[in-house]
């Protein structure tokens, strides 16, 4: 191994030890309370040399987002195989919500608070953008089959995200708690069924 190749491979690993350090503290203790300084406690090293690696907290934040849209993605790429594409469609909900259920911080910083989405780059949200094509992809190999006809897919597309989103944030933030009577997985599972109903009657 040449000098080059070792000295990228320490900033790789050093990179990925930064990383570690962040998700353990974030799923933790939550965004506001990651900071430079505890991430750098947590690798016992100096702050300055997560600087050296990310220049603010946020594009720390930023390399997580884009490994929980790597998560999600790689669970949707699984449904390549299903022929009918809305039955796909229904596994792809199912998935989200599972996501969501199972990783309530990771969505929470994907999908609801304002960092690290407040970045200026917009290039740089290439596994975001690559989760909405999936959605957008079977949504036209629905159409292909005769099914939401006369619907154009970016509007059906931000429909029916932002349906599911909905009833995800609200059970990431503990709002289901406003249906005493019900345990908020079963709100969750309920309300997926009838929107599904509603989906198939389009």
């Amino acid at each position: 191994m040449t000098v080059a190749n070792r000295k990228q491979r320490e900033k790789e690993e050093m990179r990925e030890l930064i990383l570690d350090a962040s998700r353990s503290i974030f799923l933790e203790k939550g965004y506001h309370q990651t900071s430079i300084r505890n991430i750098a406690e947590k690798i016992e090293y100096s702050p300055g040399t997560i600087y050296l690696y990310f220049k603010e907290k946020d594009d720390i934040f930023h390399a997580l987002h884009e490994e929980g849209f790597r998560r999600l993605v790689a669970q949707m790429e699984t449904l390549q195989f299903v022929s009918d594409p809305f039955e796909r469609l229904k596994a792809m909900g199912r998935i989200y919500m599972d996501f969501a259920k199972n990783n309530k911080d990771f969505y929470d910083l994907m999908f609801i608070m304002q960092a690290p989405m407040n970045m200026e780059e917009r290039d740089k949200w290439e596994m975001g953008d690559r989760t909405l094509d999936h959605l957008k992809n079977v949504l036209r190999d629905c159409q292909a089959t005769g099914k939401f006809k006369g619907y154009d897919v970016e509007y059906l597309s931000f429909f029916i995200w932002s349906s599911m989103h909905g009833m995800c944030a609200l059970y990431c933030r503990d709002r289901c708690n406003a249906y005493p009577e019900e345990e908020a997985t079963t709100l969750m599972h309920k309300g997926f069924e009838i929107f599904i109903d509603m989906l198939d009657k389009m």
